[in-house]
């Protein structure tokens, strides 16, 4: 049976479309009703009425704008439904002090953060503060108030400590037959001439002072890349490129060290082991002063000596007063 104007007005009716009359084609009105009946997979479906008037808010009448209509009005409903996502907790962030170690923690409550001490009482501090159970180094952090980049600024120097390092150094001697001999007596670990290039040369290094004549050196200059890095390339400024072998040797083994200031204007040196005690620290600690205080170049006018902190191997940091040099 054919469908008729009338049929299809008293299905509006049925669906509240009250909207549609005789003036509306036959194929409007189909379109309507088909949009507005209820879907068979649709559970939920709602009411003719309430759909009917949700959808009459677009004020359009196409099948494609009723679909975008009803397609915003279920996304607006999933996203009503959604429950409040939780924010996330801000992170705490720990101090330095506050990520270290039990022991480094308990250790730092012995010294107070902002008191500047005097060198001894900050010699018999890092002792009591040391947390390792090995013999730590001592170890002193001087920030100057010079310009590495400027060459008259470069603090560099070389000493000799009176109570020592405290390490066991391992001395290689670079010179001819007569040399050699000399170092070997005056205690060096090896001495030779084209035999050590050689260990040198295949990257065998066995030790942690290199010494050499100057005659050697012109031998010795292709293998800077190789012990340049290290720190071991000799240097007549640390006393290490020298004609007199045996003295070299025999300060090497007492004691001397070698000291340049970084990048940052900061000098770092080690003064000895925590067992040394009291009084064989402040020697060399002293010993150390007075180089740096005599290294101070000419172009200086400001603050030469900024800050001074100590410590051990491991250990909290104390600082000293800047006035002690």
């Amino acid at each position: 049976m054919a469908e008729t104007k009338a049929d299809l007005i008293k299905q509006a009716k049925e669906l509240g479309l009250e909207h549609l009359t005789t003036k509306n084609t036959m194929a409007e009105m189909r379109d309507a009703i088909k949009a507005a009946a209820p879907k068979k997979h649709d559970k939920e479906a709602l009411p003719a009425e309430e759909h009917t008037a949700k959808v009459a808010k677009s004020g359009k009448r196409s099948e494609k704008a009723i679909k975008e209509t009803e397609e915003k009005l279920e996304k607006a409903e999933q996203k009503a439904e959604k429950p409040a996502e939780k924010k996330a907790a801000p992170k705490v962030v720990r101090t330095r002090l506050e990520r270290a170690g039990k022991k480094l923690r308990e250790a730092s409550k012995l010294v107070e953060k902002d008191k500047e001490y005097s060198a001894k009482d900050a010699v018999e501090l890092a002792i009591k503060t040391s947390p390792v159970k090995f013999d730590a180094t001592v170890e002193l952090h001087i920030r100057l108030g010079v310009d590495p980049k400027q060459a008259d600024q470069n603090v560099r120097d070389n000493l000799t400590l009176p109570a020592g390092t405290g390490k066991t150094i391992r001395i290689a001697v670079l010179a001819e037959a007569d040399d050699a001999a000399a170092a070997k007596k005056a205690g060096a670990d090896i001495a030779g001439a084209d035999d050590l290039l050689k260990e040198i040369e295949k990257g065998i290094i066995n030790f942690d002072t290199l010494i050499a004549t100057p005659a050697m050196m012109a031998k010795l200059g292709k293998y800077a890349r190789v012990l340049g890095p290290k720190g071991l390339m000799p240097n007549p400024k640390s006393g290490t490129v020298t004609p007199d072998v045996k003295k070299a040797v025999e300060q090497a083994k007492a004691g001397r060290v070698e000291y340049r200031v970084d990048s940052t204007g900061i000098v770092h040196l080690g003064v000895g082991k925590v067992s040394f005690g009291s009084d064989k620290l402040m020697q060399n600690i002293q010993a150390v002063f007075a180089s740096v205080k005599g290294n101070k170049p000419a172009s200086i006018k400001g603050l030469y000596v900024k800050s001074i902190t100590m410590s051990t191997t491991m250990g909290p940091g104390i600082k000293v007063a800047a006035n002690e040099l």
